[in-house]
């Protein structure tokens, strides 16, 4: 007697890509799993090295290694290209600055995409105030990436995207590092500076809300059955 209810596949990995008009998500062919092991580059102690040391080349690797997927963090964080891109450099500014403070509490990618979180964190405040100054009455500040699905229909892609559009930005976050970028739950602790049970707890909430706006609603005829 039930109804037949959107099955949203959490399971399949899904990467950032650039396009028209912002940023987009889209599912990967890389296995879940697969992506999380291997978020943290083997050479990460090597590289924690070599930019305590001041050695540029240290530096050029990491950009070389996290470049590209810090941008698509940051793109979809802060729905524009050019922001991300901004972002990026500041990160990397902060990196080489504050180095000397890195305790190896996590690994040294967790570490810069913290500070990169931060970074993207201090543009969205930014944002705020400047709306607030010029008397902007839109609640939402940032555009949300457009999630696509291999021959998914237009209209679910809206219903979608209005949807995470409604969960509140922490679980937005929550729910981009883990189901968008592929970070495991210690690792957005590390970011967000929350518990790995939170963390868990807020991808939970998130996907609970989620289901809860894009499942049909159980018609009348189907609930007396």
């Amino acid at each position: 007697m039930g109804t037949v209810g959107l099955t949203l596949q959490w399971e399949h990995r899904i990467s950032s890509v650039a396009g028209e008009g912002g940023p987009r998500v889209e599912p990967s062919e890389i296995a879940a799993g697969q992506n999380r092991a291997t978020s943290a580059p083997p050479d990460d102690a090597a590289l924690a090295a070599g930019c305590l040391a001041g050695d540029l080349r240290a530096y050029e690797r990491l950009y070389q290694l996290q470049g590209a997927r810090m941008k698509n963090l940051a793109r979809n964080l802060l729905g524009s290209q050019s922001d991300a891109e901004d972002a990026v450099q500041e990160t990397f500014l902060k990196i080489q600055r504050g180095i000397a403070s890195f305790r190896g509490q996590s690994s040294f990618v967790t570490w810069a995409f913290r500070i990169l979180v931060n970074t993207c964190y201090d543009l969205r405040r930014s944002r705020v105030r400047r709306k607030e100054q010029t008397h902007d009455d839109s609640n939402e500040m940032l555009p949300w990436p457009e999630p696509r699905a291999p021959g998914a229909h237009p209209s679910l892609r809206m219903a979608l995207e209005r949807a995470l559009g409604q969960l509140t930005r922490h679980q937005r976050d929550v729910f981009l590092l883990y189901e968008v970028e592929g970070f495991r739950h210690a690792e957005i602790a590390a970011m967000l500076e929350i518990s790995e049970t939170a963390s868990k707890n807020t991808l939970f909430q998130a996907k609970k809300n989620l289901r809860g706006m894009l499942e049909p609603p159980r018609s009348a005829e189907a609930s007396v059955r």
